[in-house]
This record gives C-alpha cells, structure tokens and sequence, in this order.
C-alpha cells in the first residue's frame, strides 16, 4: 500500500493508473457533504455552542436603561464571527465531499482524498482484516478498515476519512457514503472472492461499534 500524489491528471478517475482489463470496478461513490458536516466536520456541535455563547453573551451584556445598539452591535457582531464559521466549516465539509472518490473494485478498494494535495491509497483485499458499518441517518453510514499491525497510515493523512480517535492505528473509513448498507455487502462480497474467507459486516448500534474480525 502507497500513498500515491496526484497533480495534474488521472489516469482514470479515483485511480492513480489506468484500470487493468482484467480488474472491474464495482462501485464508486463520495460522502455525503451534510452527513460529512454534521458526523466529521461535527457543525451542528459547533452551532450548539456558539448559540450558547451568544446567549450568555446577551445575558451579560443587556441594559434595559442603555440605547439598545450598546449591547445589540456586540451580539450581531459575535453571531456575525460564527456564521462565518460554520460557513467555512460547511465550505470545507462541501470540498471534502467534492474532492473525494471511493473505488471498490473485484481486487481492492481505493481511496482517493485530499482538496489542496491529492492523495491516493491503494487497499488490496489482502490486506484488510476486517470492516465495521456504522450507520448513520438517512441510509448514510461510515465503513472503517482494519489493517495489519505493520500496515498503518498516517491518521492525519486520512483525516476525515480515518475513524475518530483511533490514533495508534488509524483505520481508513469511507466516511458518510449513501446507501451505506448496499455499500457494504458489495465491499464484503468482493473481499469474500478475493481471499476465500467470508467477511461479515455487521451494522452496529453502539456509539463506537467494534470491529467484526476475521
């Protein structure tokens, strides 16, 4: 496995070299920019909070005896500064989503991310030892991998597309991907005929399922 820099062209989109004739592509697919903003980017979070700050700004700053722009302008400028913020956020959430593709192909599955410097990671089924599905809302879902020991990346050469707070050794997720559940049984069935060894991929109701090995 390589992180490969891409710069100006590819050879096939998602891939760092033209797919071989005898290789298939099965799926290919990008986050879901909201799910992206909300689950990694973690916006409605960051929106709760400023609200709370304004809110308590407000309550410091409100005299009924005072002309109302000497504690309203502090307010608007304040909210001002957060939508700002989250608009960046939710920018950076949307360029994500843009500049990201999936690959899953009969004979590995790749990852190609990043908005100013491209990378792209090759993940032959071989060395994979297990998946996880972490559903999210409206049929959205994250698909973490499970990597040998020796084969670790970088969490934040993956970051967002690693799973949160792994940081000894990092998994690579497809973060956010529609129809998540589909997804996954194609990514499962692929891994199942290229190494004989059948690979459950089990939804998880916990806040921070464990992986299903292997």
């Amino acid at each position: 496995m390589k992180a490969i820099h891409e710069h100006e062209f590819e050879a096939a989109p998602g891939l760092p070299t033209a797919l071989p004739k005898n290789e298939v592509i099965l799926w290919q697919g990008s986050p879901d920019w909201v799910s992206l903003a909300v689950h990694a980017f973690h916006v409605r979070k960051i929106a709760i909070y400023f609200s709370i700050m304004i809110c308590i700004q407000w309550i410091n700053v409100y005299e009924p005896d005072q002309a109302i722009s000497t504690w309203l302008m502090p307010c608007l400028t304040s909210a001002f500064l957060a939508l700002l913020s989250l608009s960046c956020i939710l920018g950076w959430a949307w360029l994500s989503s843009k500049t990201t593709l999936y690959t899953i192909t009969d004979k590995r599955l790749v990852l190609r991310v990043g908005i100013v410097l491209s990378l792209t990671f090759n993940l032959p089924y071989k060395r994979i030892q297990a998946a996880d599905l972490r559903p999210l809302a409206k049929g959205c879902g994250d698909i973490s991998l499970k990597l040998p020991e020796g084969d670790q990346i970088g969490f934040f050469h993956l970051w967002p597309h690693a799973r949160a707070w792994e940081l000894r050794q990092p998994q690579p997720t497809l973060r956010c991907v529609p129809e998540a559940a589909r997804v996954s049984d194609t990514l499962a069935n692929a891994w199942t005929r290229q190494t004989n060894i059948a690979m459950p991929v089990v939804p998880s109701q916990q806040s921070h399922p464990t992986l299903v090995r292997v």
